[in-house]
């Protein structure tokens, strides 16, 4: 409950909320890259990291790697 408090004040980090527009585009980079084996939340964070201009990425998912837009580490 506590860190969920604080992640809600923006204490320990910035909530970024995904917008109608960032649903639309993430479902349509969905539809469109059907070979492959992104989520709509890959595609959703996709949308909203370049929408930031976020070009570097801490994840162990090959998804992010995939995208092209991303740099990830390690």
């Amino acid at each position: 409950m506590e860190i969920g408090a604080e992640l809600l004040s923006e204490a320990a980090a910035r909530i970024e909320w995904v917008t109608p527009t960032d649903v639309q585009s993430a479902w349509n980079i969905f539809v469109s890259f059907r070979d492959k084996e992104w989520s709509f939340t890959d595609c959703i964070s996709r949308v909203v990291m370049e929408r930031l201009g976020i070009t570097h990425a801490f994840a162990f998912d090959e998804h992010f790697r995939q995208f092209g837009t991303v740099t990830v580490v390690p």
